[in-house]
């Protein structure tokens, strides 16, 4: 059994912050929350751990070299950043995330390490997810077309100089697992690794990467067996494109006939969704994953955020690997959505109370973690610890600490982060691992590794010409 004295706890919108509370818990739920008398120092907000809704567990993409560039190049660039060690970078992801608040997380694996089979990358993922203690879903990703661009790619590589072409076509293999094999394969992966930590979900990359075949077999498997599915939507002009060649009646709509939208289905960005498709999104029950720094770094544009809230469309928040300085700092992230979103002059879109209880209870669904996050008893014991002394430095006059923690809120504030009644990170670092140490050794490992991507790197210039061309000539669409 433990607990927390709170100087301010948050227990939902249309609650007042509840002061000076302890707040108890046992066996990974909250037990109890009782008036308390407040300790001589140390000030402190209790809030409900965040949620990290959308991401990869990669390191950062600028080191790599992937910075100011749109994703249909990023993308490719990106490569460069394949895991040396799948364990080191998904523990380094998970510590990053947990000092800075977040109590579960997204894993849409896109970029496996090639170094082991699936199924032990996935064990490896699961125990460093352990290690650190945060509630995580393992979605892998899948595709089944358009590795380079979205369409034809035989211009593209004719281009290319031959050995330019074969290196290319080497880290971009056409091959692709048949629609039955990856549905098997994500059984194999449930069986080994889900569990009340873990969620194991469908992962299509998204439409333009998978076959109509592929996308009507995860729909109906997840139907039958009530599987999650998270995946990307209309990230892009070019998506956008692209998708109303390949889908004139709509391809919300497509996703809506098959059976894929539904209320176990979680939308990463929707930047270029319209009104009619947020409609669609909001009647079946979806979540849409808001990454706004991602967006900003991969000039895909700004979200209808604020619109798809309106019209009904659940909404969470993800950093995606990409958070505004690359430190996956889930905190500053929720405030740039919030900031952003919130409506002008004295119109407003939601109240913060409200907005920090839907990015959670929302980003919880999206992740298979239980309950609302909400801080009652019966509810799981998932909550962070802010600074108040520090957050509220000037001490003029009393504001809403709510106020303050959107006002300047970062992961500096974080001092303890507790998920299922463990402390997984503690005045700025995780518990469960060494993270200086795990990061030198990734660091390490991705340097002894670059001799490797020698011929990639020489290939690259020609390579993003040809890709640049393809876009700006006829949107990569085939």
């Amino acid at each position: 059994m433990g607990s927390v004295f709170a100087t301010s706890l948050f227990c939902g919108p249309g609650q007042p912050l509840r002061n000076n509370a302890e707040l108890y818990h046992a066996d990974g739920l909250i037990t109890a929350i009782t008036e308390a008398a407040p300790p001589a120092s140390e000030r402190r907000l209790i809030l409900p751990a965040l949620v990290n809704a959308h991401d990869h567990a990669r390191p950062s993409a600028a080191s790599f070299g992937a910075s100011n560039m749109p994703l249909e190049s990023w993308i490719l660039r990106s490569f460069l950043g394949t895991p040396p060690d799948p364990y080191l970078a998904a523990a380094v992801s998970f510590g990053r995330n947990a000092r800075a608040g977040s109590g579960a997380m997204m894993v849409h694996y896109t970029r496996p390490s090639g170094r082991m089979s699936l199924l032990d990358e996935a064990r490896a993922i699961a125990r460093a997810a352990q290690d650190v203690g945060l509630r995580i879903a393992f979605a892998l990703a899948v595709r089944d077309q358009n590795p380079l661009l979205y369409g034809d790619a035989g211009p593209l590589l004719a281009a290319l100089a031959p050995a330019e072409r074969a290196i290319v076509e080497q880290a971009f293999p056409q091959r692709a697992l048949p629609p039955q094999a990856y549905l098997e394969q994500i059984d194999e992966i449930a069986a080994a690794i889900a569990g009340p930590m873990l969620d194991v979900q469908f992962g299509p990359a998204g439409v333009q990467w998978c076959s109509r075949p592929l996308l009507e077999a995860i729909a109906a498997q997840s139907a039958q067996s009530g599987r999650r599915i998270h995946m990307h939507l209309l990230e892009t002009v070019y998506q956008r494109a692209w998708a109303d060649q390949h889908f004139p009646q709509g391809v919300v709509r497509y996703l809506k006939d098959i059976g894929l939208l539904s209320e176990r289905l979680t939308l990463a960005h929707c930047i270029h969704a319209r009104p009619d498709e947020l409609d669609m999104i909001a009647e079946s029950g979806a979540r849409i994953v808001t990454n706004f720094s991602s967006n900003l770094h991969l000039h895909s544009g700004l979200a209808p955020v604020a619109a798809a809230h309106r019209r009904g469309c659940g909404i969470a928040v993800g950093v995606d690997g990409v958070a505004l300085d690359e430190d996956d700092d889930a905190l500053r992230e929720m405030r740039l959505v919030q900031l952003a979103h919130d409506g002008i002059g004295f119109e407003r879109v939601w109240g913060r109370a409200e907005f920090l209880d839907l990015a959670i209870r929302h980003g919880r669904q999206a992740t298979g973690a239980p309950g609302t996050g909400r801080l009652l008893p019966g509810e799981a014991a998932d909550f962070i610890s802010i600074d108040l002394d520090k957050l509220d430095r000037d001490a003029l006059l009393p504001v809403d600490p709510l106020d303050l923690l959107f006002a300047r809120g970062n992961a500096s504030y974080v001092r303890e982060v507790v998920v299922a009644g463990r402390t997984i990170a503690r005045d700025g670092e995780p518990t469960g691992i060494d993270l200086p140490v795990l990061e030198a050794e990734l660091r390490k490992a991705y340097r002894q590794a670059l001799p490797n991507y020698a011929g990639f790197l020489a290939a690259w210039q020609p390579l993003e010409g040809a890709i640049i061309q393809a876009y700006r000539t006829g949107c990569g669409c085939g």
